[in-house]
Order: structure tokens, then sequence, then C-alpha cells
């Protein structure tokens, strides 16, 4: 069984390494024959080894069909989305919610899971076990990992240059060895998620106080941070995309200054998973990807300063940073027109507002209140589901999760559909604001900035989530603004003028977290006013 079971994980699990590698030209004609075949081997030999281990009664037959399965649909989404498995993605489908896991099904899915997984599976399950007693099966799983450790070694030390070359200038390759890289990328999403559970969070600044523009009788600050989702620059018109996606906020741009749209902003990271967590600390990219040790992130720095801060979350949850502040989760809200099916438009996050901010706390009220805003956004690969019929703009779209069997201008029409309809959310975010500057007393900014970008296509790759090494433009360059209202303005000695002449500064997610500080004068040892791109214009 066991060698029937790694055979056939080779060759049929393998489709998209096959598939990658074939058309490679340092491996074209009898070279590259012999080193697919020497790869499937080594391949084999690998999963052998493991299940060798594993061959015990009540154990083997559940991993083989656990193995099965997951080799079946990481196939799949390699085949159809180009996407690849490591920690990062494992990360990701550990908190995948219904919704999420909902638009991810569909029936050359399930075809896959039976025609890789089901059918051999049965066939294979069905097959009795000769197990002996545990002296004797002991010996035969070790002969047998062993035998196979020998044919690994081989097929390495005879490859190896090969095998070296490839690795080195297609890295990708290494993420596509199924179901090995899930193995791989599981045991180390476990090492890391119990190394940082083990230790104790960090407070962080614990000297957070209020600035000078905090005086008693100055008007108190009202900050919208909006979190988007899946958006990509390339698409966004207000940074020279040929499509109006972005018509309102152009008009709101054309009336004055307080609009800003910064064009060279890159991601911390190409999925939620990784770039949420890593935008709102304090570490930047490289210190937090490096660390296991967890902190408290802005939040906590805002809140311990004194301010009001909720979060109010339309997408798949706050990934831990909105646990010690206020939160509201629109998940299962029956809104007459915003909400169906446990799911609601991006429109949702604005309904209330004004209610959720009087029943903050009285004294946090009074000094400041920032609001967090997680939108559903572009979130795909349904991504005709995010967009009200009123803002579909470009038709025909994909009304389908399988996006290959889609045009691609049908699934980049949809997509850019779910931008112009991000666009109306923040223009109403902005005028709403707008409100409160002249007539509810308070001094008013928001800033948008999207988590990652995506693929719609390009080079056969859909959605997100590629390592980061590895990701394409696309899926890292996303868009950013604020908008400042002018009492704002006046509050901080800020040229909003000066935001739009340096607007094209190249900056990043870790400048996120400083600007943030510096835009509602929280005063603090960790804030750094080279990260802070505000600074140069006050």
């Amino acid at each position: 069984m066991i060698l029937l079971v790694s055979a056939w994980l080779a060759l049929a699990g393998n489709l998209p390494l096959w598939r990658t590698i074939w058309p490679l030209p340092e491996l074209a004609g009898w070279r590259g024959t012999v080193f697919a075949a020497g790869m499937a081997v080594w391949i084999a030999a690998a999963l052998t080894m493991l299940l060798s281990l594993l061959a015990w009664k009540g154990i083997l037959k559940p991993v083989v069909a656990l193995l099965l399965v997951t080799a079946a649909a990481s196939s799949y989404f390699m085949l159809q989305y180009g996407v690849v498995i490591d920690a990062t993605m494992m990360a990701n489908v550990a908190n995948t919610d219904v919704r999420e896991a909902r638009d991810l099904l569909s029936w050359p899915l399930l075809l896959n899971i039976v025609f890789i997984a089901l059918l051999p599976g049965w066939w294979l399950l069905r097959r009795p076990l000769a197990m002996r007693r545990f002296g004797p099966q002991a010996v035969r799983n070790l002969v047998g990992a062993a035998l196979a450790l020998l044919v690994l070694l081989g097929v390495t030390l005879l490859a190896f240059q090969d095998l070296a070359s490839l690795m080195r200038n297609h890295k990708q390759v290494r993420y596509l060895v199924n179901p090995l890289n899930t193995v791989y990328a599981s045991g180390k999403l476990a090492f890391d998620h119990g190394s940082k559970a083990s230790r104790p969070l960090e407070a962080i600044g614990l000297d957070a106080r209020l600035g000078p523009t905090h005086a008693p009788g100055q008007r108190a600050p009202l900050v919208v941070l909006v979190v988007g989702e899946t958006a990509r620059a390339a698409n966004f018109s207000l940074g020279g995309y040929a499509r109006k996606t972005n018509p309102e906020l152009e008009a709101i741009a054309a009336q004055g200054p307080a609009l800003a749209y910064y064009s060279a902003v890159r991601s911390c990271g190409t999925n939620t998973q990784a770039s949420l967590p890593c935008m709102f600390s304090h570490l930047g990219k490289e210190a937090f990807e490096s660390t296991r040790q967890p902190y408290e992130n802005l939040l906590d720095v805002l809140q311990r300063a004194g301010l009001a801060v909720v979060w109010i979350d339309n997408q798949s949850g706050c990934k831990g940073l909105c646990d010690r502040v206020g939160k509201v989760d629109t998940f299962g809200l029956k809104t007459p027109g915003l909400c169906t099916e446990g799911e609601c438009f991006d429109e949702i996050l604005l309904a209330d507002l004004d209610a959720r901010i009087a029943a903050l706390d009285p004294a946090r009220r009074a000094r400041g209140v920032v609001l967090v805003l997680h939108q559903m956004g572009s979130h795909g690969p349904a991504y005709y589901k995010r967009v009200p019929p009123a803002f579909k703009t470009f038709m025909p779209e994909c009304a389908s999760n399988v996006l290959q069997e889609c045009p691609r201008t049908d699934v980049v029409n949809a997509y850019d559909n779910t931008l112009v309809y991000t666009d109306h959310v923040l223009a109403g975010l902005a005028r709403w604001l707008q409100g409160q500057a002249t007539q509810g007393g308070r001094d008013t900014a928001m800033v948008y900035v999207s988590d990652h970008g995506e693929s719609l296509g390009e080079n056969n790759l859909y959605l997100h989530g590629l390592p980061y090494a590895l990701a394409p433009d696309t899926q890292t360059h996303v868009p950013m603004l604020s908008w400042v209202s002018e009492p704002m303005a006046r509050r901080l000695g800020l040229r909003r003028e000066c935001l739009r002449e340096n607007a094209a500064a190249p900056l990043s997610h870790d400048n996120l977290f400083h600007a943030m500080l510096g835009l509602l004068d929280v005063q603090t040892a960790l804030y750094r006013r080279e990260l802070d791109w505000f600074a140069p214009c006050r």
C-alpha cells in the first residue's frame, strides 16, 4: 500500500509541479524527461519514508486518507489559481471562515478530489493491512524508512546539480512538491504558533500620552482608518488606471486639497493573515517577520493614550488586533438592502456610525475617537458578490467563483466593479466626516490602505498569497490615500497641498503605525518621525 500511495501522489498529485518544470528551457528534451522521472522517484521515496514510520494499525489508513485529500485540494488550487503552499498559505487556510470557504467550493474542486483522492483512496483503504506484533512491525517500518532514505539520498546525489540549479533559478518549485509542501508548511505553522503562544504578550507604548493639540478647549479628533481588502494599485484610476474606477474620489480630489493619493506603497505581505498584524505593528516588516515575541499593536497604544478605539469588521476578523479594544462584527446581520445570506456589502460599515460613537465611553470620546473599518472590499474569487447591482459599471462580469471559466476581460470587469464600489464607500465616508467637521464639532480625517493586492490572470496567476519574494507587483503594490478636513489640517499645522506634492514618495505598511500616531498627536518613544508621511508637511 505504501509504495502505491507514494507513487500515485508523486505522479497524479503533482500535476502543478510537472506543468511548471516541463516547459523550462534548461530541462528540454531527454534531460528534462530523466530529471522529471528522478524528481518523481525522489518525491515517492520521501513519502515512502514518512509513511513507513507511520505504518501502524489505526494510524496508517487515516494518514493516507488525509494525504490524498490534502494533495487533491492543494493540486486543484495550485493548478487553477497559480498559488503555492507555504506556512503563510496554511495560516490562511486555518483562519478561513464559512463565507470564504463557501466562495472557494466548486464542482471542478469536487471532481479533482474524487479523481485524485476518493477513488484511489476507496480502493487502497479496502485492502487489508498485514500488521505484525510490535517488535517485528517496528523493524519492518524502520527498514522500509531506511531503504526509502537511501533512494532519496541516491537520487539527490545523482541529480544534485540540476536540482540545485532548478531551486535557485525557479524558487517557486520548492512550494509545489505535493503533499510534502503542505506537511512542511503545517509543521512550520504549528511550531511558529506554538512558539508565540507560549510567550506572554508584551505591552508597548507604556509612555503613550496625548500631545498639545489635545489641550482643554480644543475640539476632539475623529479619525477613521479603513483597511481595504485585496485592492491593487494597478487598477485605481486615482493612480492613472485608464478606467474610471474611482469617479467619486476623483471628484472630491478636484474640489480641493483634502484628498491625497499615495502612488508608491508596498504591502507587508501578500495575504491578510500576514499583512494585517504586520501593518499595525511598531516593528516594521523585517523585524516583525523575524520575531516570535507577540506584542501589542497600534490600537493598544492609541487606547492607552486615552482615545476611544473601535474596530468594525466586515471581513474574516481582526487577527487578534482588536482583542483589547471595542469591536463590532457585521457577520450575521440582516440589514435590508445591505446584507444577505450572512454577508453584507461594505456600506454596512457606515451604518449607524453616529450611534456607535454616542455609545462610547464619554471620557474617552471627549478626548478623541478612532474607528477602524475592515472591508470585504475586493475579496475573491467571487468578486461579483461584493458589489450591489447599482455599482456594476463594467459588464459583462464573471459571475463565477471558478475564474478560469470566464474570459479574462470578464474577470477584470468583476474586479474593477469592486473598486468602483469601494470608491463609493470611501467617498460616502469622506462626506460623513466633512459633516462631522462642519456640524459635529470634530476635527476629522481618514486613511485608507489595502492589505495586499491581487493577480487577475497575468502569467496564469489568480488571487494572491504567493511568497513575498516570488509575488508579482500586482500583489504587493497597494493603493493608499488620506482625506484630511480643513479643521484637522489647522489643528496639526498640516499643509495638505504638500501631501499631494510628496504623494509619489516610496512608502509601505511600515509607515502606517507612525503616521497614525502623528495624525492623532499621540506622543511615545515608539514614534519615528522619519516614517510618518504627514511629518514633512507639518
